[in-house]
């Protein structure tokens, strides 16, 4: 498909002659982009029925010129004097916001209020930043303490260090309205214009050389911490992470990198956070990245280094068996080049979600440490040989490792493609990227959205 798009400045929408939202095509990071303002000098940013036409309109106009669609916003809520029209306009936007997703990349800027209706569509998008005077929430504090009795400030209860721990809402936290255009810049410089495209390469692809220090970056010791960021930045051209939901379930690294010039998506156990295991929440954070990336045709590059999911009667009370499938099949689904690379422990069903050959990676590749298997030595030893006495138990557990935990017997039975040296991790996925770049799929359509899991 090809689209020729707008010059900048010539869509302009606005909601009414006194609306608080208006839109434009401008030229962020060099390209086009349909940019949605709020103004919070008319009536304190309160969004009435023509606003809600307004943001339909440029949701519809940047899917049909395939254009990215950036809103920054700062909303006291629907117009109560707009009365039930107020929120029909939203519901009509919803629905466009909705139409965008998969289409077009859809970001959002938080500089300051943003309650009620628009607060939902904040879920809408694909990633939202956050300004440090931003606050979100669909249900205010007076009404919390109506029908909990519990007395809230705006900031506890939505301020954005609730979304960008808690909630998992903030993608990237930034000081003010200058920053956060900055990074939606950024962000727009690493992604397509739409579906259809493949994402910008940054002066041509760059040859990617090996790097020895990352033999040192991880600890042979198993049980011994190190920060996986260390290895994304050592992979990424100028060392260069954008890392998204930083602190959100920080057991799972998720960002931005390029590599030879190209866009690469990356998800990353952190042993530095409950040693690299899997929970809900790492499980949704990791299954939305994921569908994000394949949506927007961003290649995943997977680095492993997990002991299994985090045990726990609370966990499994909550679904973890539904949740931790959403990452199985957020993989599972993706038709963008998958290169899977084990960097230590990969144990029993968080192996498996983190994107193995069972679930269709297109290259698995291991380091000479790698242990793969179903449990560690550890509770192998203890469920199948629970009676033997401690020193035999000693014994069979070092027998267990040797013959167990290594990535050979992978390999041998075609699970693993190649056992690499870690200096030559950058060349290796580099090739097999580029060797990946020209398959395609034929899709009906859009692949699908990228909405809430």
């Amino acid at each position: 498909m090809s689209i020729a798009a707008p010059t900048a400045g010539v869509i302009s929408l606005r909601g009414g002659v006194t609306g608080a939202l208006g839109a434009a095509v401008e030229e962020r990071a060099g390209r086009p982009a349909m940019v949605v303002r709020s103004s919070a000098t008319v009536r304190r940013g309160a969004l009435s029925l023509d606003d809600g036409e307004t943001l339909r309109t440029a949701a519809v106009e940047a899917r049909v010129l395939g254009i990215p669609l950036v809103v920054v916003l700062a909303s006291s809520g629907a117009d109560v004097s707009g009365g039930v029209s107020s929120l029909h306009g939203w519901g009509r936007a919803a629905a466009a916001l909705a139409a965008c997703s998969g289409v077009v990349p859809v970001l959002v800027a938080v500089t300051g209020p943003a309650l009620s209706g628009p607060a939902l569509l904040l879920g809408l998008a694909d990633l939202v930043i956050m300004t440090a005077d931003a606050f979100a929430y669909v249900s205010g504090p007076t009404m919390v303490e109506e029908f909990t009795g519990v007395r809230i400030g705006i900031r506890q209860l939505g301020g954005v260090g609730v979304h960008t721990r808690s909630s998992g809402l903030c993608a990237l936290e930034v000081a003010d309205e200058a920053a956060a255009l900055d990074h939606l810049d950024h962000l727009l410089g690493l992604l397509p214009a739409h579906g259809d495209e493949q994402p910008p390469v940054v002066a041509g692809p760059r040859p990617v050389a090996p790097d020895p220090g990352l033999r040192d970056l991880v600890p042979t010791r198993s049980t011994s911490s190190y920060d996986v960021r260390r290895v994304a930045a050592a992979l990424a051209d100028d060392d260069e992470v954008t890392e998204l939901w930083a602190r959100w379930s920080p057991q799972l690294v998720c960002a931005l990198v390029r590599l030879g010039g190209r866009t690469v998506g990356v998800v990353a156990n952190q042993p530095q956070a409950l040693a690299g295991t899997l929970d809900i929440a790492a499980s949704q954070k990791g299954a939305r990245f994921v569908r994000f990336c394949d949506a927007n045709n961003i290649p995943l590059l997977t680095l492993v280094d997990t002991p299994g999911f985090l045990p726990g009667k609370d966990l499994e009370w909550r679904g973890m068996i539904r949740h931790g499938a959403e990452l199985a099949f957020a993989y599972a689904e993706a038709t963008v080049p998958r290169v899977c690379v084990i960097l230590r422990k990969a144990y029993g069903g968080a192996y498996i979600v983190m994107d193995s050959k069972g679930l269709g990676n297109d290259v698995c590749l291991a380091w000479p440490g790698a242990e793969i298997a179903v449990m560690g030595a550890e509770g192998a030893v203890q469920i199948l040989h629970r009676d033997a006495a401690p020193d035999r138990q000693t014994v069979l557990r070092a027998e267990y490792a040797e013959r167990f935990l290594t990535p050979w017997q992978a390999a041998e039975r075609g699970y693993v493609d190649a056992v690499i040296d870690p200096a030559a991790t950058g060349p290796a996925v580099a090739d097999a990227l580029a060797v990946l770049e020209t398959r395609r799929e034929r899709l009906p359509g859009r692949k699908h959205t990228v909405g809430p899991l």
